[in-house]
């Protein structure tokens, strides 16, 4: 957390952003009279409208945040009009699981739409609210909606002047080998006996189970980035419960220190969450805490509670991606490797079409594509770099992996800042290395030699430079790319 770079300062000021529009829609709530619980569920809504809208333009933003309330009102309804009927309400909440992982199909939006429909029904237990408090819980979610929307449309518009880049599409596949739906039974299964596990240690706090093997499963793809995940809320909950203990326990709920809290968990959550997951938990364990507190209801018996769910749920995660059509490492090393690859080679492509004088040849999108490509193979090799893994050689192999990955990736940056130069020119010897760069990345994906052939580039060839060390990264790939069974990336 305290190493990783923030080009832009864009995690700060994201983080900072979320601080106003969060504050700000507890304050509206209020200032409206509204009750204590329907605070903070505002504040909770607001929260997850900028956490969890990630889709590529401003316009695509602005649609899925206003189509929020379409997934989440009819949830909320259901989950209050249930209130007390157990096993129809257990029912109801599986089903409300496997719709919000399913929607993931339809790309981030309907990851985004499928979260806010889950916690809406997660809120509820929460807060045990009632049929009767619908109109104002109604109220207090389009308060918040609208706050959240402000700060971050109108007030801050971060993503106007810094557009995000898209996310990777998808891997493929269709019905069960389709990994959304795939996951969509894994995530049931679990939660269905993290439910019932949940509600043998507590019947009024076993949502938290189910909330575990919920977020656990959010942006993995395989059995290893499942198990990563799930260690590291487990460590980031254990923390976290340490600092509740030391922290929110003495407050005794006092409204002042506690909201200032509450605030730089909030920060915390939207600084953390795109380097760290174990301080991303950390915060999220700590703000749980506070609120507690705020409901006056905190105490070390429930912080152990929430550790003791939080290990049901883990570990029922653990078991369905090893039980349920289970995923391996290996495929999704793959896949993903594969990509990054060949997106190096379209990086190289587009900037020698922009350095032969192509008018229309812009290499930057491509190179914000490659860096989305390779933060999603960091995540489908962490389980192969942990520091637990037992398979020294497999650790040491991804490893190299990573940095040459990352060579092949500062060289394609160092390529299109020289193309972006109007002065660079194309010549022959540029044309064979783009030919030799094509042909290193079709080795790489088919498992064929990579062989490097040199011009002899000096210093004032900036341009063949970059191409023959991107040749070199590509080359030295080659062999760590090789299982012992033949396959052409990285198992596990």
């Amino acid at each position: 957390m305290f190493v990783a770079p923030d080009p832009g300062r864009l995690r700060l000021r994201n983080a900072t952003r979320a601080v106003i529009g969060v504050a700000s829609a507890v304050a509206v709530s209020e200032l409206c009279g509204l009750s204590l619980t329907a605070s903070i569920t505002a504040g909770l809504a607001a929260l997850l409208a900028l956490f969890t809208v990630t889709d590529a333009t401003v316009r695509d933003q602005r649609i899925t945040t206003a189509l929020l309330p379409v997934a989440g009102f009819p949830v909320l309804a259901l989950a209050t009009a249930l209130h007390g009927i157990a096993p129809v309400r257990d029912f109801a909440f599986l089903a409300v699981v496997f719709c919000g992982v399913y929607a993931r199909r339809w790309g981030p939006r309907g990851h985004a739409l499928g979260i806010f429909a889950f916690m809406n029904f997660f809120i509820t237990q929460f807060l045990h609210a009632v049929p009767a408090q619908l109109p104002e819980l109604y109220t207090a979610v389009g308060l918040a909606l609208v706050t959240a929307g402000a700060t971050r449309f109108v007030l801050w518009p971060i993503e106007r002047h810094t557009p995000p880049a898209a996310a990777p599409p998808a891997l493929p596949g269709s019905g069960l080998a389709r990994p959304t739906t795939r996951q969509a039974f894994q995530v049931t299964a679990a939660s269905a006996v993290a439910l019932l596990v949940g509600q043998l240690l507590s019947e009024e706090r076993w949502y938290w189970a189910v909330g575990t093997v919920w977020w656990i499963f959010v942006n993995t793809a395989s059995r290893g980035e499942t198990l990563v995940r799930g260690f590291r809320r487990v460590v980031g909950t254990v923390t976290g419960i340490a600092v509740g203990l030391l922290v929110a326990i003495p407050l005794h709920g006092a409204p002042a220190p506690t909201a200032a809290l509450v605030a730089v968990c909030v920060f915390g959550i939207f600084y953390t969450a795109a380097v760290s997951y174990s301080w991303m938990m950390l915060a999220v364990t700590v703000m749980v805490s506070l609120l507690y507190g705020l409901l006056g209801v905190l105490d070390p018996g429930l912080l152990e509670l929430r550790l003791a769910e939080t290990g049901v749920g883990a570990l029922c995660a653990a078991l369905a991606v090893a039980l349920v059509l289970p995923v391996t490492t290996h495929a999704t090393n793959d896949v993903w490797i594969q990509r990054a690859l060949r997106c190096v080679h379209a990086c190289t492509v587009e900037a020698a079409r922009r350095l032969a004088g192509a008018v229309d040849a812009d290499p930057a999108p491509r190179v914000a594509e490659l860096e989305q490509l390779l933060a999603r193979v960091r995540l489908s090799v962490a389980p192969l770099v942990h520091p637990l893994n037992p398979m020294l050689g497999r650790k040491r192999r991804a490893r190299h992996v990573l940095a040459l990955l990352d060579d092949c990736a500062r060289e394609v940056r160092g390529l299109v800042a020289v193309a972006a130069d109007p002065e660079a020119s194309h010549d022959a010897r540029l044309a064979m290395a783009c030919r030799r760069v094509e042909a290193a990345v079709e080795a790489l994906t088919e498992g064929g030699d990579v062989l490097v052939q040199t011009d002899g580039p000096s210093a004032s060839e900036p341009v063949l430079a970059h191409l023959h060390g991107l040749e070199r990264a590509l080359a030295e790939l080659a062999r760590p790319l090789r299982t012992p069974s033949g396959s052409p990336l990285v198992g596990a």
